[in-house]
């Protein structure tokens, strides 16, 4: 069989391995959240010094910060496997049950979407993660009985974009809860300046920068612009310089705040269709035919942070920075003729 690295199964094997070479492999690697790699670091060496497992750790934060990342460095850092899983996977206890009962001491389990767990299996996870002990239930009704199981020691590591979901029995029971922030742009440079170099992309210092600040403070999104950005310069200039980066980010539908096709048409809508707002979610999310959950979720969160639009008690309503970024003016200084409608679903 031919090697031959042109062959599009090559090829694949080729960016699978990019994947993985991208992620940082120790907390000194890792670049931004100083804060949280500092109280890792301290939970971790702690740990070592005592020779036991290191405390179970909730990481929350939006998508795309790094918490799959830091997950697997926790594992590295304290010489442990790893078992990763997610929330949507563990739909029943013996789910959880089967995956608990096969970890070895000291195993580091990571949950992704932890918020999505089945409740039974959630509250079989309380006794789990402070006693390393299940109950299994045998039988139905008056003859049932629990059979206790004991687990060898174990780390959990739970990622949640939606910490506010968790229920406070299962939160509290982290011994360390660490809250991702978004990146800077001269963090996300640094990000985008060590992917560069891992795919021998000849880049211009402000031609990162420009990717940085359309990267909506996301090192995913980063990395996924400039990938775009090195399959326009292979096809047209040869060259990631700054004028190439802004016609490959044009032709991605991605302008100078970071707001993608999708961030446009919510935009649009508020401002042309409802005159500013203010406008309910589910009103909205049919005026751009999406679901309401992707509204809320992905688009709206982004938004609001950077200033767009407001939620109100009446709605969301855009803001004066709106008005400017779209190039439009404003009828009314507020809600017009809409104002009365559109408030009952926000």
């Amino acid at each position: 069989m031919s090697d031959d690295l042109t062959t599009p199964q090559a090829q694949n094997e080729a960016e699978l391995a990019f994947e993985g070479a991208l992620r940082p492999k120790s907390l000194g690697e890792f670049v931004g959240q100083s804060k949280v790699r500092g109280q890792l670091q301290l939970l971790l060496t702690a740990a070592r010094i005592q020779e036991r497992t290191a405390d179970h750790i909730l990481l929350a934060g939006p998508p795309g910060l790094g918490k799959t990342t830091l997950a697997m460095i926790v594992a590295t850092e304290s010489d442990r496997p790893l078992r990763m899983s997610s929330g949507p996977a563990i739909q029943h206890a013996g789910d959880l049950a089967a995956v608990l009962s096969s970890l070895v001491p000291g195993e580091v389990l990571f949950i992704d979407e932890i918020h999505r767990m089945a409740r039974s299996a959630e509250e079989m996870l309380y006794l789990a993660m402070e006693d390393f002990r299940i109950d299994i239930m045998v039988g139905k009704g008056a003859g049932a009985t629990s059979i206790p199981l004991d687990l060898a020691p174990f780390t959990l590591v739970g990622a949640t974009t939606r910490s506010g979901l968790l229920p406070n029995p299962l939160r509290d029971r982290f011994g360390f809860t660490a809250h991702l922030e978004f990146y800077s742009d001269d963090e996300l440079e640094k990000v985008l300046d060590r992917a560069a170099g891992m795919l021998e992309l000849d880049i211009d210092r402000e031609a990162l920068a420009e990717i940085a600040g359309r990267s909506r403070g996301t090192p995913r999104i980063a990395n996924r612009l400039l990938r775009r950005v090195r399959d326009y310069a292979l096809v047209h200039t040869g060259r990631a310089h700054l004028a190439a980066v802004r016609a490959a980010l044009e032709l991605y539908d991605v302008d100078e705040l970071g707001l993608d096709r999708l961030d446009r048409a919510v935009m649009q809508t508020v401002l042309t269709r409802f005159d500013g707002g203010p406008v309910g979610l589910s009103t909205l999310a049919v005026s751009v035919g999406e679901e309401a959950e992707t509204i809320e979720s992905v688009v709206e969160p982004f938004l609001v942070r950077i200033g767009l639009i407001s939620r109100t008690p009446r709605g969301r309503v855009a803001t004066a920075r709106a008005w400017r970024h779209f190039g439009l003016e404003p009828s009314r200084p507020t809600g017009g003729a809409q104002q009365a409608l559109f408030t009952d679903d926000l």
